[in-house]
């Protein structure tokens, strides 16, 4: 099985503009993701895909892998296609699996990955696999920054929205407060499928690539995972990621000198 990771990264966020470049303890957010995705054992490689030559440059500099695609992909589905056919190209290969790990995900984890992939790995016909965690504040709920999902008895997503879902409003104490952690792996040919799908009402009014797939009749498993993780959109997340770094374990691997190919800020 050929299971390659592609994390989507650009410049031109309109919530934060220049994240995958704003520094985390010294190094650039992507590089994060980056150095801790690659640690997933049942990855082939891993590459970033960015129409940006400030992006590529830092992951050259630091030893790492990336793919340049063009300015125009409005969705990081279709930057991760293209990347991904290029990446073919030069192994000489299709692969099975593209992990898709977004670039503001930089507590990211190989155990987040294995857990992902490993529904694919176990049953053939799950096409595109999403992971979840739980919501453990108000604050977070109610933030339309952070995408909610609920998912039915056997774990398939029923809808994603900004909006708080599912409703407290009617009394009861508690519900099931979970979000969308963007580490989605599709197999090879259900990704080039989604790309070729038309673009849906609910997807464009809630602005989650996702809801595509439901709206098209097709399914998205979700995997909880209980990592402590944070999406960065804004500077106030990239602060709370900062400081919930300080405690994590997985820095200490790759923060002095990756590879000893050049300082963590690529310098």
């Amino acid at each position: 099985m050929k299971i390659v990771a592609i994390i989507p990264a650009r410049m031109g966020s309109s919530r934060f503009p220049g994240k995958p470049l704003a520094l985390i303890h010294g190094m650039p957010m992507v590089g994060h993701v980056y150095f801790r995705t690659r640690m997933c054992r049942l990855l082939e490689e891993t590459y970033v895909a960015t129409c940006d030559r400030e992006i590529f440059d830092y992951i050259h500099s630091v030893g790492g892998r990336a793919v340049m695609t063009l300015d125009s992909h409005e969705r990081c589905s279709d930057r991760t296609a293209e990347a991904m056919l290029k990446i073919e190209a030069e192994l000489g290969h299709p692969v099975d699996i593209v992990v898709m790990v977004q670039g503001d995900e930089p507590m990211v984890t190989p155990g987040m990955i294995e857990a992902a992939v490993g529904p694919m790995l176990q049953d053939s016909s799950i096409s595109v696999v999403n992971l979840m965690a739980r919501i453990v504040t108000q604050e977070e709920f109610e933030d339309p920054n952070e995408v909610k999902v609920v998912v039915g008895l056997h774990d398939e997503a029923l809808y994603f929205s900004r909006e708080p879902i599912p409703s407290r409003k009617k009394g009861v104490s508690e519900v099931p407060m979970l979000k969308q952690v963007c580490i989605i792996p599709f197999r090879r040919d259900y990704l080039l499928k989604f790309n070729a799908l038309s673009p849906t009402p609910l997807e464009q009014i809630e602005s989650v690539d996702m809801l595509r797939i439901i709206e098209h009749g097709d399914r998205v498993h979700m995997v909880m995972t209980d990592a402590n993780t944070v999406s960065v959109d804004t500077p106030a997340d990239l602060e709370r990621a900062s400081n919930l770094l300080q405690e994590d374990k997985l820095p200490a691997v790759y923060l002095s000198k990756p590879d000893g190919q050049a300082s963590p800020s690529g310098k």
